[in-house]
């Protein structure tokens, strides 16, 4: 065989699922909400995760509505064995004068939305009584009447 028909072996790929506390949810210059865009650049910009390959976007949660923190959820491709997550696991990284850590998360399908009462981790099947709520007002109204009864 010729030398540069040698292939290297290669790990198979799976997922691992991380969190990244203690990044700001509000900018300090344009007083804007975190995006997932906004993450990837902050990623990109950190030494530690330069060999690290998003599966997909970050999703970024807002801690509470009290607090101008956020959660960012990053799933990465990884081998096997976990050796990319290792790597990040428990590292500290600057945003603006904040500092974040990465922690490890469970796999997680995303959050549910109610589409009745449109609150975050309802799910719509467990309520007795089917009624919809508009998504501006929270009233007991279709979105589509909100003009008409609000």
């Amino acid at each position: 065989m010729v030398a540069n028909q040698i292939k290297s072996p290669r790990l198979s790929q799976s997922k691992s699922y991380l969190k990244i506390f203690s990044i700001p949810y509000l900018s300090k210059v344009t007083n804007a909400c975190l995006f997932s865009d906004d993450v990837e650049k902050i990623l990109k910009a950190n030494h530690i995760f330069n060999d690290i390959i998003l599966v997909l976007k970050p999703r970024v949660i807002k801690v509470s509505s009290k607090l101008d923190m956020s959660i960012v959820w990053i799933d990465i491709w990884d081998t096997q064995n976990e050796s990319k997550a290792k790597t990040i696991i428990n590292r500290r990284f600057n945003v603006d004068s904040f500092i974040a850590t990465v922690q490890e998360a469970n796999m997680n399908p995303g959050v549910p939305l109610c589409k009745n009462y449109w609150k975050w981790g309802h799910l719509s099947g467990v309520y007795r009584i089917q009624g919809s709520k508009c998504v501006k007002c929270n009233s007991s109204h279709q979105t589509i009447h909100h003009c008409k009864f609000a």
